[in-house]
């Protein structure tokens, strides 16, 4: 049993107090695409993040969050001059580190929610029981590409009715295995 592998390139999930910051009071997200997860999309809007030697802009994914949150590639942490951006699932941004973010009305130092994404795969429930797994299990997954096909071992599965079946990899992980374009990748081992 196989499913999609998809790379989720650098971004921002803001707050609607962060947004009004960057963007003005009262402003609302522009979708300009959907995602493959339910209800998520990709945003016309853009932050500039400014780090200790260097500055990039990053899309930002909507809807707005209860959090602030910055998924990067450790490439780009590296770029930016940021040290020790931990690996973390989404969500889990406490004691990671902060940095500015800049919009076109205003600019916010963010405290933290700077992340490397933990690879993981979204699951619904009836995805968990066919292929044996459940929330927060940890599994290697083979992804076949064109002479660079690779295993991922510590993959987290994340299960919620709210989900669709994806996997999720960074930029990094997606160029070392060549993972461009459709790439499937499925479940080898339980750890």
């Amino acid at each position: 049993m196989r499913f999609i592998v998809e790379t989720s390139a650098r971004h921002i999930h803001v707050t609607e107090q962060t947004l009004e910051t960057l963007f003005g009071k009262g402003y609302t997200l522009t979708n300009k695409k959907n995602l493959s997860q339910p209800g998520q999309f990709a945003c016309e809007e853009k932050v500039k993040l400014v780090g200790p030697k260097g500055e990039m802009s990053v899309s930002i994914l909507g809807p707005v969050r209860s959090a602030d949150q910055v998924e990067l590639s450790f490439t780009d942490a590296r770029t930016l001059g940021l040290k020790g951006v931990p690996v973390r699932e989404s969500g889990d941004v406490a004691g990671t580190p902060g940095i500015k973010l800049v919009g076109p009305c205003g600019e916010k130092e963010i405290r933290e929610g700077v992340m490397i994404a933990k690879r993981h795969i979204h699951m619904t429930p009836a995805d968990a029981e066919a292929f044996g797994v459940k929330d927060k299990d940890v599994v290697c997954v083979k992804v076949d590409s064109d002479g660079r096909s690779l295993i991922f071992c510590d993959t987290v599965v994340r299960v919620s009715p709210k989900f669709a079946l994806a996997m999720h990899i960074d930029t990094d992980e997606c160029n070392a295995a060549a993972a461009f374009g459709a790439v499937y990748g499925e479940i080898v081992n339980r750890t």
